[in-house]
């Protein structure tokens, strides 16, 4: 994203505070972020709560699921009776939680239940993955704590893998700032009648928050002060994801239909790329601050094991098939990259963002997506990601710059995966995107500097849930942005989500937009729809 001063202002206080948080932080904290192997007996959790025992309900987070298979679920909840409070309300010990898994709210057909033990070392939270399972099912799912129960949550198994299924429904969301504004799409989104949700980055915020949670200006409640301040260890990291998860348009949201997540830069901090910071800190305290962001982000999404991180690495691109119908390649474009060339933000491009051994992806990464596409066989190729991959210029002269945190920054990249879509015989390529904070649809060009050329794909950009702040229909950048890309067939600056349904003909995507989120209750509306048909992709008006 882009760079403001008041940011700068935030992290260079930040730094200073941030580096003697992190030489005072324990040798038992550092362990733990780099350490996530399962908690064994002998450990400081080897004590077991009596759930009976906990008096304030543990639930305040929710409960959600994530990673449909055709035979299994992944739930999710994180224990926190007290969630601003580092411990949560919970001691250092180990507490049994059982769960349920039925086809109907009421629970009168079970399908499946057990128990699973919260772990003070992950934070209390718990990752069910439950197998054997029919595909294409809706199922609903709770969790009890002692005489706690959980709110219920609605989830469902993906298709099996060569079902002929003829149509899929998805939500793609990205960028809630809490300090920006209220989660009032999530709960529009809560109501829509969709299978699975594509989380695209910036789940969370690092930047402080004030006591009055900023741009939603609390007259009714004060945050505690450990929240105005950026995050940059564990707890930081933990007390923020409960911030977060305590909204309750949020909770519904996660409790109406399963997520699939992938991060962006504001889940560790802005703007880095691969194991180089934003600012001038040591690689190793970086590192440290990763390995406790990745940690925190694992705990508090619905995430399976071989999601699990190690350390500061944490392998998150990953392939879910909706039987015929799409394959879903979510990528991790921050974890493996290159430095931004030319200083980041916004640039004339030149040999060094050109240079052709560049990478968004990292080499493995994008071995394993050109080997998926050879492999796929399903009609819909569908590649959930972070920052706009079509071409962007800011102005429609030859003085154009470019952003050089996006794939703008990497056309070599680029090149690569769009030779490797068409040498793949990919027909129908859609690409799911974040960051920005506004709605964008572009077509996807064989050559973008010529007009004329192949449209091999189209792009769908998520706005922001409340990134931005209210936003405006048509943002200052809009007529030089729609003139220099002919490409670009739709630009909406207000808050909001995306909708796409797929089906044997064609893809619909609609522009769900609120009309404020500073206040609270804005209404939603559809901003655009447009179409793309099988075997003729570009983007046109419903």
């Amino acid at each position: 994203m882009t760079h403001s001063s008041h940011r700068q202002e935030m992290r260079d206080a930040a730094r200073s505070i941030g580096r003697r948080r992190f030489l005072t932080v324990t040798g038992a904290a550092a362990a733990l972020a780099f350490s996530v192997n399962l908690p064994t007996a002998g450990t400081a959790s080897a004590a077991e709560l009596d759930a009976r025992r906990i008096t304030d309900d543990p639930f305040t987070l929710g409960v959600a699921s994530g990673d449909p298979l055709p035979d299994s679920v992944l739930l999710w909840t994180r224990l926190a009776p007290r969630p601003y409070e580092a411990d949560s309300g919970l001691p250092r010990a180990r507490v049994r939680v059982r769960w349920e898994l039925a086809r109907d709210e009421r629970f009168s057909r079970i399908v499946r239940r057990g128990s699973v033990t919260a772990h003070p070392e992950f934070d209390h939270s718990v990752h069910v993955e439950v197998k054997g399972l029919d595909a294409d099912r809706v199922l609903y799912y709770r969790f009890r704590a002692g005489t706690w129960i959980s709110p219920v949550g609605r989830t469902r198994t993906a298709p099996a893998r060569g079902a002929r299924n003829s149509e899929l429904s998805l939500a793609a969301v990205s960028c809630q700032a809490y300090h920006d504004g209220y989660f009032t799409a999530y709960k529009h989104l809560a109501e829509e009648d969709v299978d699975v949700v594509l989380h695209l980055g910036d789940y969370l915020y690092e930047y402080a928050v004030n006591a009055t949670g900023g741009a939603r200006n609390y007259t009714d409640r004060r945050l505690p002060a450990h929240f105005n301040r950026e995050t940059v260890t564990l707890e930081d990291y933990r007390l923020r994801y409960a911030l977060y998860k305590s909204d309750p348009d949020l909770r519904a949201a996660h409790a109406a239909h399963p997520f699939v997540v992938t991060w962006d830069d504001h889940e560790t901090e802005n703007n880095y790329a691969g194991g180089t910071p934003e600012n001038n800190v040591p690689p190793e305290e970086f590192l440290l601050r990763r390995a406790a962001a990745y940690r925190a982000y694992w705990e508090n999404q619905p995430l399976r094991t071989p999601q699990r991180p190690t350390g500061p690495d944490m392998k998150l691109y990953r392939r879910l098939q909706f039987g015929r119908l799409a394959q879903f390649d979510i990528l991790d474009t921050r974890q493996y990259r290159s430095d931004q060339a030319y200083g980041d933000g916004w640039q004339k491009p030149g040999p060094e963002s050109e240079d052709p051994s560049r990478t968004m992806t990292g080499a493995a990464q994008e071995r394993w997506l050109l080997d998926g596409w050879h492999a796929s066989r399903a009609t819909w190729n569908v590649v959930p990601q972070q920052v706009v991959f079509a071409q962007r210029h800011d102005v429609p002269t030859d003085a154009f710059k470019v952003s050089m945190d996006a794939w703008d920054g990497y056309p070599a990249s680029r090149a690569r995966i769009l030779r490797g879509a068409e040498a793949a015989g990919i027909d129908n390529l859609m690409v799911l995107t974040g960051d920005v904070h506004v709605g964008y649809g572009f077509d996807l060009k064989k050559d973008f500097g010529d007009p004329s050329s192949r449209t091999v794909g189209t792009e769908i950009v998520a706005t922001s849930i409340t990134s931005g702040k209210d936003g405006s229909d048509k943002p200052g950048s809009w007529n030089n942005q729609m003139q220099a890309n002919p490409h670009l067939k739709f630009f909406n600056g207000r808050r909001g989500y995306a909708v796409v349904t797929l089906d044997q003909k064609q893809a619909r995507a609609d522009y769900r937009t609120v009309s404020a989120v500073t206040t609270p209750g804005a209404p939603l509306s559809t901003a655009a729809s447009f179409v793309t048909e099988v075997g003729n992709q570009g983007l046109t008006p419903a």
